[in-house]
C-alpha cells in the first residue's frame, strides 16, 4: 500500500491501485451520517411537541367553546338591552374573568345586568357629568397603545369636587365612552394614571376606591388590558397597601408601577406606548394639555353616536325611552333567571 497526495493506494490484484479513503475521512462521513440522523429525531420531535401543542389549543378551544354553549343555554332568551348587551364577546368575557366556571360567570353576568338595569350607565350623557371633567382629572386620549386600545388618562391629583356618587357617575360614563371607541376587533382600554400633584388632601377616598374597582372588575370583567401608575409619590404606598386589597387577581395582576428611574418599569410601559404619542407627564415627546370646551365638544358627538348605539332617543319632555318596554328594563333580582 502507497499514499499519494491524500489517498491510500492497496494494491489490488493484477498489481493495479485501487483508492481509498483515509480512515479519517471515512470517519468524518460515519459523522455525517449520525448527525443527518440526529437532525431527524430533533425535527421529529419538535414535530411531535408541535402536534401536541396544537392538539392541547384544539382541545382547549373545544373546551371554552362547550362552556360558552352551556352558559348561552343557563341564560336563557335575553330580550331589549339585555340581548344588545349580552353579545358572543362578552359573555366569552364573563367566562375567562371566572376562569370559565359557568355558575360563576352566570351569577356574575345577572348581578351585572341587575346593576345595569338601576344604574344606566348608557343613558349618562356629558352635561350630567361635565362639571366633574372640568379639570381634566380623567378623560379619552387621543391616541392608542400600540395594541389599539382606547387609552383613558387619570390625574386624581386634579380632584375638583366631592361628591363621590356623582365622580364615580362621570368615571362610568368615560369607561362607556373608552368602550364606544373601541376599533374593531378590540375589547380592551389602557389607564395611565398621573400622580402629579397628589397629595393626601386631593386623595381619592377609600369607598371611592373600592366602589370603583368592585365597578370595573365586576361589571366590566375583562375590559381593563392595563394600568400603569407613572411616578406616583412614597406617601401614596400606604393608600396602595389598603387598596390593592380590594383587587381580584386578575386586575392585580394588570395594575404597573412605572419609575423614572426605573430602567425595567419605563421599557415596559414602552412596549405598549409609542413615547412619540405619550405626553411628557408619562415619560413621553408630546405636550398635551386638556382642552375642557374641546372635549365637551367631542363628548357631545359622542352622546349622539351612544344613542344610536343604545337605540335611545330624545323625547320633546326629555325623558330618554330606550325603544322597549318598560317591562324590559326594570331592575332584575339577583340569581333570578335572566329574561
Amino acid at each position: 500500500m502507497r499514499a499519494t497526495a491524500g489517498l491510500a493506494f492497496e494494491e489490488g490484484e493484477g498489481g493495479r491501485g485501487q483508492a481509498r479513503l483515509p480512515e479519517k475521512e471515512e470517519a468524518s462521513a460515519g459523522e455525517v451520517a449520525l448527525g443527518s440522523e440526529s437532525l431527524v429525531a430533533t425535527a421529529v420531535t419538535m414535530f411531535r411537541r408541535k402536534s401536541k401543542s396544537d392538539h392541547v389549543q384544539e382541545v382547549d378551544e373545544l373546551h371554552a367553546e362547550s362552556k360558552f354553549n352551556e352558559l348561552k343555554d343557563v341564560l336563557g332568551p335575553l330580550s331589549g338591552r339585555n340581548s344588545q348587551y349580552c353579545t358572543d364577546a362578552c359573555l366569552r368575557r364573563y367566562l375567562e374573568a371566572r376562569n370559565w366556571n359557568v355558575d360563576s360567570s352566570k351569577k356574575m353576568l345577572e348581578e351585572t345586568l341587575h346593576w345595569r338595569s338601576t344604574f344606566k350607565p348608557e343613558e349618562i350623557r356629558w352635561h350630567e357629568v361635565e362639571s366633574e371633567g372640568e379639570t381634566g382629572k380623567v378623560y379619552r386620549a387621543n391616541f392608542h397603545d400600540r395594541y389599539g386600545r382606547t387609552v383613558l388618562i387619570l390625574r386624581p391629583g386634579k380632584q375638583n369636587t366631592t361628591s363621590i356618587d356623582n365622580q364615580i357617575r362621570h368615571l362610568v360614563y368615560l369607561i362607556e365612552n373608552a368602550i364606544l371607541n373601541l376599533p374593531e376587533g378590540q375589547q380592551q382600554m389602557a389607564w395611565l394614571i398621573d400622580f402629579t400633584g397628589w397629595s393626601f388632601s386631593t386623595n381619592v377616598p377609600i369607598r371611592s376606591a373600592r366602589d370603583t374597582i368592585n365597578i370595573l372588575q365586576n361589571h366590566y370583567p375583562e375590559r381593563l388590558a392595563v394600568a400603569f401608575l407613572y411616578s406616583p409619590p412614597r406617601i401614596f404606598e400606604a393608600f396602595w397597601k389598603i387598596v390593592k386589597y380590594f383587587l381580584d387577581p386578575k386586575t392585580f395582576q394588570k395594575v404597573k408601577f412605572v419609575y423614572p428611574k426605573n430602567k425595567e418599569s419605563v421599557e415596559l410601559m414602552r412596549s405598549y406606548f409609542d413615547v412619540d404619542n405619550l405626553p411628557t407627564e408619562f415619560g413621553g415627546r408630546v405636550t398635551l394639555e386638556y382642552d375642557h370646551e374641546e372635549f365637551s365638544k367631542l363628548m357631545g358627538e359622542d352622546d349622539v353616536k351612544s344613542d344610536k348605539v343604545w337605540g335611545l332617543e330624545k323625547q320633546q319632555n326629555g325623558t330618554i325611552t330606550n325603544g322597549f318596554s318598560g317591562a324590559e328594563v326594570v331592575p332584575i333580582p339577583v340569581g333570578s333567571p335572566v329574561s
